[in-house]
């Protein structure tokens, strides 16, 4: 078994259409959205009668005849003027489940056909603190990176961070007038935060000042040894400080090559381009012209400026260079935010024409705003900082936590305080589908039912207590691997079929590179689980073998959600 209903169904019906009606075309099986209509719908019938110009219910009486679901599914039903209903059978979708008990992935098989990916995502600047913005690249980043590798993927997740540029011509000079050790002991990110204000605002108004810091700059990338030593410095320092926030979410990154990692392939990019054909000059400036594509006609893709400097569009293109030499990938991911479009679009149409063949795409993401629907800030207006978000999320839920569980040390509440809020945070973000601003709001997002973390955490919390009770109650651990599944009850059913439809929903998700998909899917299987838990009585069952069924329903439902929530990042607890 693959652990894919969907994709099982589909390629049965695609190869119905193909020997009833003679074309190879997608069948368009969607799951229903209403029980009436079974579980599954073939929609595909409809665009090919207008394609062949046939009458559709013809047509669909036809695909009917040749299809064969074996003993998954009850006699398909057609109905309106074309579609195809397919109800799974219970017996089949019982042996299904009963073939995954045992295995720590359900059932879910890697993919045939490994890839090697690389993701680019969060990428926060040197000298400046991460703040709530950096939250989303991060989170979905690290959420389709995580899909990905379950699935079998070889995946680089790559931290490109702003290490070089004009910002740090600006704290150099700063450093020279304003710097205070003492403050740099006591909080190293927050001084150079103030050296950096500090430089900028004099740079601002004076053309004197912005010279002198656009002086530091040359100085440093030609190499001189003093100023590179506090470069070193500032970035060891952005670097401890980034890596903290990313322990407490638990994100990790294989690669954390900054900006100035590439800095010394950049003239062979710009060189290369112009030998090409495809960049020219244009007023001191070197730049590629897309006057053959419409939206970009009138939008050069800017490479070096008329003073000699290379810009972000420089460093992209040195390093997919350096990612397709080294990483040999066939696709590279970009998770930026959605206002960067135009410069990906750019920048993977000028890699096109240098001749590459690489897959390259951009998740682009909305804006988080706040509650009332405004860019989502502080209350006097600056900018929110990450560890303030998080900090925020983990004091707003320890009093719920202290008040259920005031016998528990003082570290362990502190421990799950953080686990349910930082969780919180990350699938109210994720949930939401991430080409569309969201408001972020405090008392959704932690409320303990509906779609949100915690509601999904209490549920795994739930689900295990039930196993544990048996164990207690029944002196042994409840072993799912050869356990007999009868689904009599509907609830049993359709808890089953939630729970079965995970691989197709993993597969989805690294599709579309869209993580709300399986947060719909995770949310759906504890939403399935709160009948049958009402309904279904589990270790008060009217027989063993109803017990051990139910149990390893229960079994398989905890599973599925555990693979989920771990793909989302979002911690399991062990109370809540």
């Amino acid at each position: 078994m693959s652990g894919r209903l969907q994709s099982m169904l589909s390629n049965r019906a695609a190869t119905a259409i193909r020997e009833a009606l003679g074309v190879d075309a997608d069948p368009d099986l969607r799951a229903t959205t209403d029980a009436r209509f079974g579980d599954y719908q073939i929609n595909g019938v409809l665009p090919l009668a207008k394609q062949l110009r046939e009458n559709p219910r013809a047509l669909a009486t036809r695909v009917v005849e040749a299809l064969d679901l074996g003993e998954s599914c009850e006699p398909p039903e057609i109905a309106g003027p074309g579609f195809i209903n397919l109800r799974l059978k219970p017996q089949w979708l019982a042996a299904q489940l009963q073939g995954a008990l045992g295995d720590e992935r359900l059932g879910i098989t890697p993919v045939d056909a490994p890839e090697s990916i690389v993701i680019d995502f969060s990428s926060p600047n040197v000298a400046k603190r991460m703040h709530a913005g950096h939250l989303r690249s991060t989170i979905i980043g690290d959420a389709i990176a995580r899909t990905l590798r379950f699935l079998g993927h070889n995946v680089i997740g790559d931290n490109h961070v702003g290490d070089w540029g004009t910002q740090f011509g600006i704290l150099l000079w700063a450093w020279e007038r304003h710097a205070d050790e003492a403050a740099l002991e006591r909080d190293p990110i927050g001084e150079l935060e103030r050296l950096y204000k500090l430089g900028s605002e004099a740079s601002r108004g004076d053309e004197t000042v912005a010279a002198a810091c656009r002086a530091e700059l040359a100085a440093l990338q030609q190499g001189d040894a003093a100023r590179k030593a506090l470069w070193e410095r500032f970035v060891a320092i952005s670097r401890a400080d980034a890596e903290a926030i990313y322990e407490r979410m638990n994100v990790s990154f294989d690669t954390w090559h900054g900006e100035s990692f590439y800095h010394d392939d950049l003239p062979g990019i710009v060189e290369s381009l112009q030998s090409k054909g495809l960049a020219r000059e244009s007023e001191g400036a070197i730049a590629v012209f897309f006057e053959d594509i419409e939206n970009m006609a009138d939008k050069p893709f800017l490479i070096r400026k008329s003073d000699g400097a290379f810009l972000y569009a420089t460093t992209d293109l040195a390093t997919l260079n350096y990612r397709l030499k080294n990483y040999e990938p066939s696709r590279v991911i970009y998770v930026v935010d959605v206002r960067q479009s135009l410069h990906f679009n750019q920048l993977f149409e000028t890699f096109r024409r240098m001749g590459n063949q690489l897959e390259l795409s951009h998740v682009g993401f909305g804006m988080m705003l706040g509650a009332d629907g405004r860019p989502f800030r502080t209350r006097d207006g600056g900018t929110i900082t990450l560890s303030a978000l998080l900090d925020e999320a983990e004091s707003r839920i320890l009093p719920k936590v202290e008040e259920k569980w005031p016998e528990s040390s003082s570290e362990e509440r502190s421990g799950i305080a953080s686990q349910v809020g930082i969780g919180a945070v990350k699938y109210a973000d994720l949930s939401h589908n991430l080409t569309t601003d969201y408001r972020f709001d405090w008392d959704k997002l932690l409320a303990a039912d509906g779609n949100t973390g915690p509601y999904l955490q209490y549920t795994v919390v739930r689900l295990r207590s039930v196993l544990r009770e048996y164990e207690a109650r029944f002196g042994e651990t409840f072993v799912p691997a050869g356990t007999e599944v009868h689904l009599g009850e509907p609830e049993e059913v359709a808890l089953a079929k939630a729970v079965l439809q995970l691989g197709d929903t993993l597969d989805t998700v690294s599709r579309t590179l869209r993580p709300h998909f399986l947060c719909d899917a995770v949310y759906g299987i504890a939403r399935s689980f709160n009948p049958f838990y009402a309904k279904c009585s589990i270790l008060g069952a009217p027989d063993e073998a109803t017990r051990s069924s139910r149990l390893a329903l229960c079994h398989a439902t905890v599973s599925a959600m555990e693979i989920g929530l771990s793909c989302l990042n979002i911690p399991i607890v062990e109370k809540m």
